[in-house]
């Protein structure tokens, strides 16, 4: 896809939210040893991870030949 080739600071921006947001809620779920809410926030957090990924990752895609 061509927007994120074209649209650079959006991709960084998203790409450091998502980065420190999901490591800050993966430190938090990890304090909260023995609770299951915190297990839920550190799945929150490690989707938020992964979608820095893919959003890091977008750019470099293959397009798809049929």
């Amino acid at each position: 896809m061509e927007f994120w080739k074209e649209h650079v600071k959006v991709r960084v921006v998203l790409i450091a939210l998502f980065f420190v947001v999901g490591l800050i809620l993966v430190f938090a779920g990890w304090k909260m040893t023995g609770k299951l809410a915190g297990l839920g926030i550190m799945i929150v957090g490690v989707i938020l991870l992964l979608a820095a990924l893919l959003i890091y990752n977008k750019p470099f895609e293959t397009p798809n030949k049929k």
